[in-house]
């Protein structure tokens, strides 16, 4: 039996964004709720809608060789058009670009699981022609408008181990199965799939070994070693990673002052199932050694997703020096440096480093734990 549809942020969002004479493109990973979200949000316009999902075989030949008069005897008296999966369709800068330009009084919007040809369209660039957005697995704030925060809060341990995604949260058995399914069929598909990729094998390795590193710095050249790639190879497949919406990076936070490590990375998965999936271990969050780092990749990703939502454009990084100074996560925004300290343990000391305070007058610091944690998501 399927639980009530979550509500999303972006609903009304994606509302106030039509009839601006500009493209709405909508990216995150498969089976985030991409298609069902514009459903909900345009099924009172089905009849003046044309939904055209560009994974079926006979969509992309429609756009090629595409000029405006062939665009406005395809779309007919259509309000709306939605492109599924459109970086499908080759070209599909050139073909948004036209559907703005020469067809005002239609709202289209186009959906992506890859950002590599919807973000970065060089040929035809849609600068000031789209509206840009990401959905991301169930979000703290949303479970909690679908609920309440008591019950959300009393989800925690749950979350931690099966994470957000639409189909693990409103399904009530078999979670390790559509977990296992989710990673084999749909968020594998992007990346084996992708075009030129010689080794698929060692990006599902890659994936594995930043698994188990969450929370920590890593390297390059340590995963390079580890799995047999060189460091450039490694940078490309983080970058295909993170361009298909399975995880996100944070550099070192740096003005070059002397001790502060300027070239680190640390890397999350946007979603803790998803992370937990890749290494097989659902074992229950109360007995895992894994547990700060569990936490860490929840609360980052979580807070990346406020911020997304929120269009709050804060830069994400953390902070580290040479002698081992370190706040987990720095966010810049508005000329003032938000620093944050992710604690499981509600007990745990966290104290500021005067270095970093010194350096840095224009701050605010917070430590955040499983009891105070809503503060800082809602």
């Amino acid at each position: 039996m399927e639980k009530t549809p979550v509500l999303r942020i972006l609903a009304p969002v994606l509302l106030a964004d039509c009839n601006q004479q500009k493209a709405i493109i909508l990216l995150g990973a498969r089976q985030v709720g991409k298609s069902t979200l514009l459903k909900q949000v345009f099924g009172d316009t089905a009849r003046s809608t044309l939904w055209l999902d560009a994974e079926n075989a006979d969509v992309p030949p429609l756009f090629e060789n595409i000029t405006h008069t062939r665009l406005q005897q395809l779309m007919g008296n259509y309000k709306v058009v939605i492109i599924d999966e459109a970086q499908k369709i080759p070209h599909i800068g050139s073909v948004l670009k036209l559907m703005v330009d020469y067809m005002p009084a239609v709202q289209v919007i186009a959906t992506g699981s890859s950002a590599f040809d919807l973000r970065n369209t060089t040929n035809e660039p849609l600068t000031g022609r789209k509206w840009e957005h990401y959905l991301f697995p169930f979000s703290f704030a949303e479970l909690v408008k679908n609920s309440n925060l008591l019950e959300e809060n009393r989800q925690l341990h749950h979350r931690l181990v099966f994470g957000s995604y639409p189909e693990i949260v409103t399904a009530n058995d078999q979670l390790e199965k559509r977990l296992r399914t989710l990673v084999d069929r749909y968020l594998y598909k992007d990346i084996l799939l992708w075009s030129g990729l010689k080794k698929p094998e060692k990006i599902i390795d890659l994936l594995k070994a930043l698994a188990y590193q969450v929370g920590h710095e890593v390297s390059y050249n340590e995963l390079g070693n580890r799995i047999g790639l060189k460091n450039d190879t490694v940078e490309h497949y983080i970058q295909i990673l993170e361009q298909t919406f399975i995880i996100f990076k944070l550099t070192s936070y740096s003005t070059n002052q002397r001790k502060e490590l300027r070239k680190g990375k640390k890397i999350y998965f946007i979603d803790n199932g998803l992370r937990n999936a890749l290494i097989g271990d659902y074992r229950m969050a109360e007995i895992r050694q894994d547990i700060g780092a569990l936490f860490e990749n929840y609360m980052v990703s979580e807070l990346w997703k406020k911020n997304s939502y929120e269009g709050s454009f804060g830069r994400f990084y953390f902070w580290r020096t040479a002698d081992q100074q370190e706040i987990d996560v720095v966010v810049e925004k508005n000329g003032t440096l938000h620093a944050f300290e992710i604690k499981w343990n509600e007990k745990a000391k966290a104290r500021l480093s005067k270095t970093f305070s010194n350096t840095y007058p224009n701050h605010s610091f917070s430590i955040i734990t499983p009891k105070n944690m809503a503060d800082f998501l809602l």
